[in-house]
């Protein structure tokens, strides 16, 4: 990676205090994708990074180093869209925590980060926010290399047909029988082409997309916990929305 980068478009996902007055910054950049830098200084009560390097707000991020962990050199702040209301706090933690935990690092994801800035400004705006976190999410592992194809049964290879029920495998995708691995059975296939065709304006096909999204998540992390979900769940009671 270059040692020197200059004037780099990128987001906070997490920062960390790092020794005393120094702090530990996870970025999701346009170029370089997710990388953790030092702010050297940064935690101490006069440095102006301090106030700068908060999430959801689009930056202009500068830094050295040959290693994996780069130093900051500057950083320059834009505004951003206000998730200040809980529930957008919290969807917004939890699209900056499954990047933290997915993304390999220093791999670009240039479609990944419009699409970031695109669920940013939506989140702020629209009262149904289900449906753009479901977006983010298939944008999210497509570019892990897990996106399939909601209208193909991927063991036949045939059309899904409105009239069947059929399996989901995080490994495979939509199946017509099942695997070792389907942990979801009974998906209707009215509902499967409804997903294809990206209608999420129904209560199937939101639960459908919900169950089939946290199943693949869930496969991804390995058994690691998202930390924005129990959050979420915790201030909603029951009903977790992530």
């Amino acid at each position: 990676m270059t040692d020197k980068v200059e004037q780099e478009p990128g987001y906070v996902l997490h920062r960390r205090n790092y020794r005393e007055t120094s702090l530990l910054v996870e970025l999701f950049t346009l170029n370089h994708g997710r990388l953790t830098v030092v702010a050297r200084g940064a935690n101490s009560p006069k440095s102006p990074l301090k106030a700068q390097l908060q999430p959801f707000q689009p930056m202009l991020l500068s830094w050295r180093g040959r290693s994996d962990l780069k130093t900051l050199t500057s950083a320059e702040s834009r505004l951003g869209p206000n998730l200040s209301r809980t529930e957008r706090l919290y969807c917004g933690l939890y699209l900056n925590e499954l990047m933290q935990r997915l993304l390999p690092p220093q791999e670009p994801h240039q479609t990944l980060f419009a699409q970031y800035i695109e669920t940013l400004d939506e989140l702020a705006a629209v009262a149904d926010f289900e449906p753009t976190l479901r977006r983010f999410e298939t944008k999210l592992v497509d570019a892990l290399g897990y996106g399939f194809d909601w209208a193909t049964a991927m063991d036949s290879g045939r059309p899904v047909s409105s009239s069947q029920h059929y399996y989901y495998d995080p490994e495979q995708g939509v199946l017509e029988a099942p695997t070792p691995g389907s942990l979801l059975q009974g998906l209707q296939g009215s509902v499967l082409l409804a997903l294809a065709n990206h209608n999420l304006s129904d209560r199937a096909s939101r639960r459908t997309a919900k169950r089939v999204m946290r199943v693949l998540i869930d496969h991804l992390l390995q058994g690691r916990e998202l930390h924005s979900r129990a959050l979420f769940s915790h201030w909603r009671g029951d009903k977790d929305e992530t």
